[in-house]
Parts: C-alpha cells; sequence; structure tokens
C-alpha cells in the first residue's frame, strides 16, 4: 500500500460520496427508495435472466435465508416475477419485474445525468484525476472483493457458483461500471 493514501479519508469520502448520489438520484427521478439487498439482486437479474434463490444466492454469495426473505419482500413490492422451472418442477425461478427493470433504468439515467453535472462543474484539473483514478479505484474494488471472498467458506458443494450475468454500464450506485457480482452495493 502506497503512504500517500489515508485509509481512514478514503473510506469517509466514499460512503457520503454514494449516499449523496442515491439520494440526488431519487429526488431527481421521483424514485422510490429500494433497499440495498433488493439491488443487488436487481443487478443479478439483468432482463432476460432467471435463476434459482439458491443459485442466486451463491452468486451473490449470501446466505440462502436471507435471499429468500429479500425475495419475498421483492414479491409483495412488484419487483420480481417467479415462474417453475421448465427443466425440473421442483424448483422455482425468479426474474426481474418490468417495474424493477424501469425502476433500474431510471436509477441509471438519473445518476448518469447528476454525476455528469458535478463532474462538469468541478474544476478540469479534479475532473481529470477522478478520471485517472478509476482504473486504481477498480483495482481497489477487486481487491476487497477477493479478500471478501477468500475470508468466505463456500456455501455449497459445487466448485464455482453460478456467473452473474453483466449489466450495463453506469457510475451510478445502481449499476457500477463492474460486473454485476454485489460489488460497490453498500449504499452506506
Amino acid at each position: 500500500m502506497s503512504a500517500a493514501v489515508d485509509p481512514a479519508r478514503l473510506a469517509g469520502v466514499i460512503s457520503p460520496l454514494r449516499r449523496a448520489l442515491l439520494a440526488a438520484a431519487r429526488a431527481a427521478g421521483d424514485l422510490p427508495e429500494i433497499p440495498d439487498s433488493q439491488i443487488q439482486i436487481i443487478r443479478a437479474l439483468p432482463d432476460g435472466v432467471a435463476l434459482a434463490p439458491s443459485d442466486l444466492a451463491d452468486a451473490l454469495r449470501l446466505d440462502r435465508s436471507t435471499v429468500s426473505n429479500v425475495l419475498a419482500a421483492m414479491r409483495r413490492a412488484g419487483l420480481i416475477e417467479r415462474r417453475p422451472d421448465a427443466a425440473d418442477g421442483r424448483r422455482v425461478l425468479v426474474s426481474t419485474s418490468e417495474r424493477a427493470r424501469a425502476l433500474f433504468a431510471a436509477y441509471d439515467r438519473a445518476s448518469t445525468r447528476i454525476l455528469g453535472a458535478s463532474l462538469a462543474a468541478l474544476p478540469a484539473q479534479d475532473a481529470r484525476a477522478i478520471e485517472t483514478a478509476l482504473p486504481a479505484l477498480e483495482r481497489l474494488l477487486d481487491a476487497l472483493l477477493a479478500d471478501r471472498d477468500a475470508a468466505r467458506p463456500e456455501q455449497s458443494a459445487d466448485p464455482a457458483p453460478p456467473t452473474v450475468p453483466e449489466q450495463s454500464a453506469d457510475p451510478a450506485p445502481l449499476a457500477p461500471s463492474r460486473p454485476t457480482d454485489d460489488r460497490a452495493s453498500e449504499h452506506s
């Protein structure tokens, strides 16, 4: 680690930055508050993707009971759809509803506009510094996730969890410009 980076200062900027962007996107788009756990699931199930709840839990590296509870709340909110698995009638598959995909897209658009306007208001030197820092921040995220994954015991007997498909890139909290695992999923 470079002595030039103060980890406490970086952590102290990331959380408020994310919360401010999320609040601004909600306000700009007159959007409802969606809990982070539900955002993770929406991100993991882009249009056309359906997974069994157990596969979704494995892909997100979450407890199956946690995913089950979140899916129940999402179903009540009209954010997911459930259907029998055609290959195995004992299983159910979940996918995002049109409502969930529309809300996700609205958050994307609002946060992209807000970030664009905020970046444009910065001095050019600051905007370039942020642009230059993005690859390093992505590598930092990869390192944090690798550390987390290494510390977490495997939840299934399968050697590898299902791959979570990619979502459209956006710097917003709802759609990070990274693959759609649970990267950047904490809003605090």
